[in-house]
């Protein structure tokens, strides 16, 4: 056989029939994703509730608001962090343009049509999108809400710590180390004059004196990896019995945990409580019965507010040496009861709890699902898209109670772990059929078996040896 070499330019047909245009399978994942979404009457839902954002007397069709909503979702399951991402993504895939109802000669929505779209729609319309998959999660009974979990995390935001400027001069930090040295006497400062005078200055990233001119909404912040940015502070409130999001909700990153764990579990509240009643329900009495969080949750003010909700807490309490309680009866009793608590078995294994199906939700919507940085800025517009993202985690754990796979990475490593199965299985088999025919030709097959016995397995290689053979 000859070899052949490639055409570096060809001359392109000017006419194709449709018919001849290459057609696929749609993604095994996308597929069941749009079959859940028919059964929840996705579409004719979302419809109603954005039609008030439109004038069907002016201007051309809309992108439908499906689509719309079902681009967001691909970008929690792709792990896609931009809007642009996203539209380059649905150009490119022949299964995501199945998934979305698009065929091959037909366009796809660009980044700019869904800010459009994000800008029309208030953030009450993709907070009903999360009320709608939650409704569908309780009604799969994937929502107990008798023990929750809460723990906050920050996202960085899109700007950057050089065009911080200060809220009282609106001078850049340039410009207020140029000024400081020429006040120390430096006429001429050079960038290690400069340096050198800012090492020395204590508080010179404090939130009270500098802001961002183009996104007052984010702070100062020290990340998770130790660095400092502007960033935003999220909060998740998570049903530990199923590890369902029962609402997430985001804050100024300067603002500590035990300022913003009640608006964040009201919300929830509210969010599972309609959701139940919506089924003709009555409200469980041990609703949010429970709630499970970190040491950074724990006040005297926090536990106490706990206590009115009529929430017993397993907050986890950091060492603060001895404390003094003169005027403080309350708070006494509710820091020593969540003591008691936490030192128990029950709230041991809650802790244990906590940090499997908290985190969970943590990694899933910002590393997996690429929202650890944000490409939007203002609240309203990040929450929108925060918003939808939760949605898409509850509808991955709807789907892996339905079909065993939350998302269309989990078909990744799916031949592999079976080729791996079968080859133990296949070892396993070799190794007992050659162990019962050593043990006929010896005359002492149960001394074969103490044999097996006495082997364990090994997860790479499926058997290694462990102490002699007897024959018993």
């Amino acid at each position: 056989m000859s070899m052949g070499s490639r055409k570096c330019e060809s001359q392109g047909q000017m006419f194709i029939a449709i018919s001849d245009l290459p057609a696929v399978m749609g993604h095994p994942f996308y597929e069941k994703l749009n079959q859940a979404l028919r059964s929840l009457q996705f579409d004719r839902q979302i419809e109603d509730h954005c039609r008030k954002f439109y004038d069907a007397s002016v201007g051309r069709k809309s992108i439908p608001p499906g689509v719309y909503f079902r681009m967001l979702l691909i970008g929690y399951f792709e792990g896609i962090n931009s809007e642009r991402g996203i539209a380059w993504r649905v150009a490119d895939s022949l299964s995501l343009r199945r998934f979305l109802g698009y065929d091959l000669q037909a366009g796809t929505p660009d980044h700019s049509s869904l800010s459009k779209i994000r800008g029309r729609l208030d953030p009450q319309t993709h907070d009903q999108v999360f009320r709608m998959i939650l409704l569908a999660l309780q009604q799969a009974g994937l929502i107990k809400g008798k023990t929750i979990g809460i723990d906050a995390t920050t996202l960085e935001a899109n700007a950057a710590m050089r065009s911080i400027v200060r809220r009282d001069t609106g001078q850049s930090y340039q410009e207020y180390l140029e000024e400081l040295a020429k006040n120390a006497g430096i006429e001429a400062p050079t960038r290690s004059d400069l340096a050198k005078l800012d090492k020395q200055r204590k508080d010179k990233g404090s939130n009270k004196q500098w802001e961002h001119p183009h996104d007052p909404d984010v702070r100062i912040a020290k990340m998770k990896d130790g660095s400092t940015h502007l960033a935003h502070k999220a909060e998740h409130v998570v049903d530990l019995e199923t590890g369902a999001l029962l609402g997430v909700s985001l804050h100024e990153a300067d603002k500590g945990d035990t300022q913003t764990v009640s608006a964040s579990v009201e919300a929830a509240f509210e969010h599972v409580s309609e959701a139940i009643e919506s089924t003709g329900a009555a409200l469980p009495e041990k609703l949010f019965e429970e709630a499970v969080t970190d040491k950074g949750y724990h006040s005297n003010q926090s536990l106490e507010e706990f206590g009115v909700l009529g929430i017993r807490t397993y907050v986890s309490e950091p060492d603060r040496g001895t404390r003094r309680w003169e005027g403080q009866a309350e708070a006494q009793k509710s820091v020593s009861a969540n003591r008691r608590r936490i030192r128990g078995a029950r709230g041991k294994r809650l802790q244990r709890l906590r940090g499997e199906r908290v985190e969970r939700s943590n990694a899933h919507l910002y590393e997996t699902g690429g929202m650890r940085r944000t490409h939007l800025r203002g609240h309203e517009n990040i929450l929108q898209r925060l918003i939808v993202h939760a949605a898409a985690f509850n509808l991955g754990l709807l789907l892996r109670h339905v079909i065993g796979i939350g998302t269309p990475r989990s078909l990744q490593g799916l031949s592999g772990r079976l080729r791996s199965a079968l080859l133990c299985l296949y070892t396993l088999f070799v190794t007992l059929v050659s162990l019962v025919s050593f043990g006929r030709r010896s005359g002492a097959p149960w001394g074969a078996l103490k044999w097996v016995r006495s082997w364990k397995m090994s997860p790479a290689l499926g058997w290694s040896e462990r102490g002699h053979f007897s024959t018993g």
